[in-house]
């Protein structure tokens, strides 16, 4: 059973840093590529940042998150992970983990929401001004 644990979020204020954490279990974890996306009431899901599978392990940023943002993983621990910072009130949202075999990741591809086949329950994250 495929399992997408997050942690990390919390009350931050603007500017501040945080790490999300995403427990991976119960597929081969080099076979998938893992994302990070978020959605703030009203909106739509949105893709933040994502990382390829073992082959290619290539990243895509949003923009909106483009050096404030760092995604990595940690195979060994079946463990991924985005480190935040300079956030934003803007950046109020749940985040979640999710992942989708076999997607090609780049710099302007594989990170949309309808892409990805298995979800965490979500963190959120909350930046006050």
């Amino acid at each position: 059973e495929v399992q997408l644990v997050e942690s990390g979020g919390g009350l931050v204020q603007a500017g501040g840093s945080l790490r999300l954490s995403c427990a991976a279990s119960g597929f081969t974890f080099d076979d998938y590529a893992i994302g990070w996306f978020r959605q703030a009431p009203g909106k739509e899901r949105e893709g933040v940042s994502c990382i390829g599978s073992d082959n290619s392990r290539r990243t895509y940023y949003a923009d909106f998150v483009k050096g404030r943002g760092t995604i990595s993983s940690d195979n060994a621990k079946n463990m991924v992970y985005l480190q935040m910072s300079s956030l934003k009130p803007e950046d109020t949202a749940i985040y979640y983990c999710a992942i989708a075999r076999w997607i090609l990741v780049g710099s302007d591809y594989g990170c949309r929401p309808n892409e990805y086949d298995y979800w965490g329950q979500g963190t959120q994250v909350t930046v006050s001004s």
